[in-house]
């Protein structure tokens, strides 16, 4: 351990931050991103909306489904989903009757269309009434539960293959950034009250950072990731990255990379 921090010490040094300053960075930015003034422009708040744990489940798994592109687009379509839904999620997705499914035709969020709706929505009745939570796959750990959730989608008789690419696996290589994000969601509980802590299948420190393009290059600058891809991979470098700062609850460090992604922040200034 000791090595590997001497090793990371001298290659932060061309930014011109010791390990110890990155970390009161990322600390500070914790402090001002993880707050519920960050909720009102952010997708969690669509989950926020409701206070039954299935409402909160089914209703932050579409809005994590939805997150890419801008933020105030995957907010009105989410919206625009729950509304649909007679926002009542969990009740629509058990309950509804064939005729009920006609009001999902011309959903669409950038490659996300009715066709893959009403697969999804099929899933979830699949999932809720043989398992009782999308929870369950993560018994034996994220990496592994996410494989599995989406061997659930795919080995589904009604899969089409347009269906497998919005619900990503470790497996194939993906850095899983939306149902990481999901995870944090439904995982993660500090005193700011911004994430849920609904389920006590994992802990914060099972959970991988979320990795997209903005957490990426900020992570880079700061020489907490060296991989160029957005892969998992690069999931992982990150997150064992982050785990030195806080091993018990490393994800929260999410927050400060994405707040510093927006404050377009460069090290080397």
């Amino acid at each position: 351990m000791l090595r590997n921090y001497v090793e990371d010490y001298h290659q932060n040094i061309k930014t011109g931050l010791s390990l110890n300053k990155i970390k009161e960075l990322l600390e500070q930015k914790v402090l001002q991103y993880n707050q519920q003034d960050f909720l009102k422009d952010d997708p969690i708040k669509i989950p926020r909306l409701y206070s039954k744990k299935e409402d909160i489940e089914i209703a932050g798994f579409f809005a994590a489904i939805f997150a890419w592109g801008q933020r105030k687009t995957i907010i009105k379509k989410s919206k625009d989903l729950m509304n649909r839904m007679g926002n009542t999620p969990y009740q629509f997705i058990m309950h509804h009757k064939s005729s009920d499914l006609k009001i999902m035709e011309g959903f669409v969020h950038r490659t996300y269309n009715d066709t893959d709706l009403l697969f999804t929505i099929h899933i979830l009745r699949r999932i809720y009434s043989e398992l009782g939570s999308i929870q369950h796959f993560f018994s034996n750990g994220v990496e592994e539960g996410l494989h599995k959730l989406r061997q659930f989608f795919t080995t589904d008789p009604l899969f089409q293959n347009r269906n497998g690419k919005h619900i990503s696996s470790p497996k194939s290589g993906s850095a899983c950034k939306r149902l990481n994000m999901f995870l944090r969601w439904m995982v993660r509980k500090d005193e700011q009250n911004v994430d849920f802590g609904l389920w006590s299948i994992l802990k914060p420190s099972d959970l991988f950072c979320p990795l997209d393009v903005h957490v990426g290059n900020t992570a880079r600058r700061l020489n907490l990731l060296h991989r160029k891809q957005n892969d998992w991979k690069s999931t992982e470098e990150l997150t064992k990255a982050l785990i030195q700062f806080d091993p018990i609850d490393p994800i929260k460090y999410d927050f400060a990379l994405f707040g510093l992604g927006l404050e377009k922040f460069n090290p080397t200034k």
